[in-house]
């Protein structure tokens, strides 16, 4: 099973990007799956995840409204949507996979991660 995170670069603030998380090896309605932030000399955080069974997805109150996470089924790839993007945003982005349908917040809820993807907010 393999995750690979793409998408990352350098947008001004206010700008968009779209984040991709290609996942093979994996059936996907099986699982939960989340993106997870890491800034410079700050701990991984929780971004947002979906529960790919019912698909209701879940935001940190940070990103709430300015972030959608989505899932291709055919594409199998998880995306993260990101508009109205500020300079707080700047980090290395990360998908995660965990098993199963239960809310999954936490870094050691995940088995499964990609290896990141940089997203630098600056004029």
């Amino acid at each position: 099973v393999q995750l690979q995170a793409s998408g990352g670069g350098l947008v001004q603030p206010g700008g968009s990007l779209r984040l991709s998380c290609a996942a093979s090896g994996f059936t996907l309605h099986r699982y939960t799956w989340g993106w997870f932030r890491q800034a410079p000399g700050k701990e991984r955080e929780w971004v947002s995840y979906i529960r790919n069974s019912g698909r209701t997805p879940y935001y940190a109150d940070s990103v709430k409204g300015r972030f959608t996470i989505s899932i291709d089924g055919d594409k199998r790839t998880i995306y993260l949507q990101m508009h109205s993007l500020e300079p707080e945003d700047t980090a290395v982005y990360y998908c995660a996979a965990r098993l199963g349908s239960a809310a999954a917040t936490r870094v050691a809820d995940y088995a499964y991660w990609g290896q990141g993807t940089l997203v630098t907010v600056s004029s």
